[in-house]
């Protein structure tokens, strides 16, 4: 824990800051918005492995699907088998 030093002065100084601060916040919700800017999450970025099964499951899964779109028994699971199977070559 790091160990800080404050005067009298500074500490009241300091109470008087988070004061005005917290007034400014309650007085809007733009005003906090300005206070409080959260930092954007940055996207995951998509792996060649990944690429290479997405392709390879399109390709597949027309196999496992009936007429009507629906899976057939198992088919789900077959086609995800067989597109590790296609995409690890």
């Amino acid at each position: 824990m790091a160990r800080v030093d404050l005067s009298v002065q500074e500490y009241l100084e300091l109470l008087e800051a988070l004061k005005e601060a917290r007034e400014g916040v309650s007085k809007g919700l733009e005003s906090a918005r300005e206070v409080v800017a959260l930092p954007k999450k940055a996207k995951k970025r998509v792996s060649a492995y990944n690429r290479k099964y997405k392709k390879a499951f399109k390709k597949v899964s027309d196999k496992y699907r009936s007429k009507n779109g629906k899976w057939l028994k198992n088919g789900f699971k077959r086609a995800v088998k067989e597109a590790h199977k296609v995409a690890k070559k």
